[in-house]
């Protein structure tokens, strides 16, 4: 009689003493009464490869991939999903029985559903959407947006040519705004969403002026770091609807979980207690 194997998962990245990654999915393993484990995997950029192909080997089904990994991972997978071939990284990789890698992106699907989470009444349809940053994170974002039929992305970031760059690649529905015009285009938002590190501790302050802030917006911001940013404060006095990044974060693991481990885990209050910094 052949004993069952003991699922194994991680989360490569380097650093990666910071992540919260081990913590949510043994959360999850233990709630469940599950088999398995978690583990995180400082590895460096040129051994990336090479572990990844060893792996499965070693018992693993599937990893997530975190800075700066997530697009050299989406160019060593075997097979690509499309909406990480449209984000241009993958987070979440699961390893097939021949050893295949199979490469997926869920950070749209975490943000999106973080909104709806927390903004239960929001409407992509509602009005234009204001996204600060065009790094990975502004990727996954936009693809959201899109995909969610907003019908407008007001785009900005410090170097003008990384957004332009962006708006030629998801087309016309996006609008490049000069970032000293960021707060300017604030007043037509209904949506506002700030991938950039602004804000974040040991990054630099969240300098853009607030003042556009529609009563009724729904603003997020994806640090998490503090919990509590100056535009979430901001966005709440202004009578914004505030969505904290620590949601995105759990959303986005729901899947990878589910792929690993074969259930689906629920994001909830008490989830957010045992994970919150």
């Amino acid at each position: 009689m052949t004993e069952a194997k003991i699922p194994l998962a991680g989360v490569l990245g380097h650093p990666i003493a910071h992540s919260k990654s081990p913590r949510l999915h043994k959360y999850w393993l233990r709630r469940h009464g599950l088999p398995g484990d978690y583990v995180p995997m400082d590895v460096h950029e040129q051994n990336l490869e090479t572990v990844l192909r060893a792996l499965p080997k070693a018992g693993f089904v599937g990893v997530n991939v975190t800075i700066p990994h997530k697009v050299a991972a989406l160019e060593l997978a075997d097979q690509v999903s499309d909406r990480a071939t449209l984000i241009g990284a993958a987070n979440t990789l699961s390893f097939g029985a021949d050893g295949r890698i199979h490469a997926d992106n869920t950070d749209g699907y975490g943000f999106l559903e973080n909104i709806r989470h927390a903004a239960p009444s929001w409407s992509p349809a509602a009005g234009p959407a204001a996204v600060l940053g065009a790094g990975g994170a502004a990727r996954a974002v936009i693809a959201s947006l899109l995909d969610a039929q907003v019908p407008r992305i007001l785009l900005t970031n410090r170097t003008r040519p990384k957004a332009e760059a962006l708006r030629a690649e998801f087309g016309a529905r996006v609008q490049v705004v000069d970032w000293v015009q960021a707060g300017n285009m604030l007043e037509e938002a209904t949506t506002v969403v700030n991938t950039t590190s602004l804000g974040m501790v040991g990054a630099g302050e969240f300098r853009i002026p607030l003042d556009g802030l529609q009563p009724g917006a729904v603003v997020s911001d994806l640090v998490y770091t503090p919990l509590r940013t100056r535009l979430l404060e901001t966005a709440e006095a202004a009578g914004c609807i505030a969505v904290d990044g620590l949601g995105m974060l759990l959303h986005q693991a729901v899947p990878a979980f589910e792929r690993f481990f074969g259930v689906r885990p629920e994001v909830d209050d008490e989830l957010r207690r045992v994970i919150q910094p």
